[in-house]
């Protein structure tokens, strides 16, 4: 049996990732913050379908917690065959509404954790002539708007670029970029969602399947809907200028309420 690692387990994208690796027999590390619903979460997964899930709490916004994943995926005894760099978050409010402290607890997240988890698996895996990593960004990469979207522009950078270096070593690397999904990443933001119309929500299971697909055809991103693959499709041939108005706008009407 194989075991994925997946960061940000206990809820939205990751918890969906969790049930789908576990419906198909994979073994389980899951990485939060929240010890209880981790446990919770284990034990569910495990009665349902069998499988080891193992619990590691770590916040990736500090070093000990990246430092404590990075040792996990690291294991030459326990090996990582799957890593879903999930955990993330959205701050409320306009550039330099933020508290910097926070901006920078994002890059943290966003950024620097992904560099060090991915780069951690991946050796052992291209040792193993074998595995994948699948990092969560998002469709607000490819529109400038903030510091969320700009990290999760550098996660799509990054591992396109990784993806490219590592062909052909049997590790596969892909940028996993959805539109809204009905998760808790909205509420913890504080940020409203009625103003979001019914269209653009995306159900977390399907994307899920979609995702692991797009991986196993070698895809380096993903947009794992034809509704947001042809708005993504529109904003490559709109002028940046124009753009940045648009998705401000946007911000305003769709973002923190």
């Amino acid at each position: 049996m194989t075991t994925a690692l997946i960061t940000g387990a206990t809820a939205g994208i990751g918890a969906a990732f969790a049930r789908r690796l576990a419906a198909d027999g994979h073994n389980l590390v899951l990485v939060a913050r929240n010890t209880e619903r981790l446990r919770e979460q284990a034990t569910e997964l495990h009665d349902r379908h069998g499988i080891e899930a193992e619990v590691l709490t770590a916040d990736l916004s500090e070093d000990k917690g990246i430092a404590a994943v990075e040792s996990r995926l690291t294991d030459r005894h326990q090996s990582v065959d799957l890593l879903v760099n999930n955990a993330g978050f959205g701050n409320k409010g306009r550039y330099l509404d933020v508290p910097m402290a926070d901006e920078l607890n994002m890059l943290k997240v966003h950024c620097e954790a992904v560099l060090r988890l991915t780069s951690a698996a991946a050796a052992g895996m291209r040792e193993r002539g074998r595995g994948g990593v699948v990092n969560v960004a998002s469709v607000a990469a490819f529109v400038p708007r903030g510091t969320y979207g700009a990290s999760k522009a550098w996660v799509v950078q990054f591992t396109q670029g990784a993806a490219k270096d590592l062909a052909g070593s049997g590790v596969r690397l892909m940028a996993l970029c959805p539109g809204f999904v009905r998760t808790e990443f909205h509420e913890r933001a504080g940020m409203g969602t009625g103003n979001i119309p019914g269209w653009m929500w995306l159900d977390a299971d399907k994307l899920v399947a979609t995702a692991l697909a797009d991986l196993a055809r070698g895809k380096s991103v993903s947009i794992p809907d034809p509704r947001y693959k042809a708005l993504m499709g529109l904003v490559k041939v709109t002028p940046r200028g124009l753009l940045g108005g648009v998705t401000s706008k946007t911000g305003r009407k769709y973002g923190p309420q």
